[in-house]
């Protein structure tokens, strides 16, 4: 079974926690949608608030991480037999683990997947992939037989995306290679932001190799630090 994942949050500090579920459930027989929302420990903060569009007034009844009939069925499913999918599924795994909740089973990462596999593009958020790959035309129908309406940032839709990104990148390798690639540093070409934003990395090492060195000093995605280091 795959369960495709996405969470939405308070914020994006170490303080942070969860105040939105949804996952997809799919086995050879079935699939099942679910969302919730969740009471966190802490506030809403306002710059996330007008991400997701979830308030503290909404979550104020609602019920704690642990005590929803989602966490439930997360813990029902979690096992060697089982495959959690998210893009950027370590943030994932990270804020399940600031509720109790720690993944026993296989994981692949969408992000880093198509990071590995998908050449001369330089973004590669999940909203940017579902147009730049044509996710798009298909999706009315999917979504209407699921009862899924599709917004961005909220967690049932974006799950959806995540599944359909998923089936995408199975077209290309199998569901294991997959599970390797997502454990595995992705090389990636060009950077996203700055000033040399869409250009080479490989070039920009050859032409500002102090810059890079510089950006190895920050706060950096794991892939780009070790690209980075690839080329320099």
């Amino acid at each position: 079974m795959q369960i495709f994942l996405d969470l939405e949050t308070t914020g994006l500090e170490l303080s942070d926690r969860i105040c939105s579920v949804g996952f997809i459930l799919e086995d050879t027989e079935k699939i099942d949608c679910y969302e919730t929302l969740v009471k966190p420990s802490c506030k809403i903060k306002t710059e996330a608030m007008a991400v997701h569009h979830i308030t503290n007034e909404q979550v104020a009844k609602a019920s704690l991480f642990s005590d929803t009939e989602l966490t439930e069925l997360l813990n029902r499913h979690n096992n060697d037999n089982n495959i959690l999918v998210a893009h950027n599924i370590n943030f994932d795994l990270e804020m399940l683990a600031r509720e109790g909740f720690i993944w026993q089973g296989g994981i692949v990462d969408t992000l880093r997947c198509s990071r590995h596999l998908i050449e001369e593009i330089d973004r590669f958020s999940l909203q940017y992939l579902r147009y730049e790959l044509g996710i798009y035309k298909s999706e009315e129908v999917k979504t209407k037989a699921l009862g899924i309406t599709l917004q961005a940032h909220d967690a049932l839709s974006d799950a959806f995306h995540v599944q359909q990104l998923y089936h995408y990148l199975k077209e290309m390798v199998s569901e294991d290679e997959l599970m390797r690639m997502s454990v595995e540093p992705a090389l990636l070409k060009k950077l996203n932001f700055g000033k040399y934003k869409s250009h080479y990395i490989e070039e920009v090492a050859a032409q500002d190799r102090g810059y890079l060195e510089w950006l190895l000093q920050q706060d950096i995605d794991e892939d780009l630090s070790f690209s980075i280091r690839h080329y320099l």
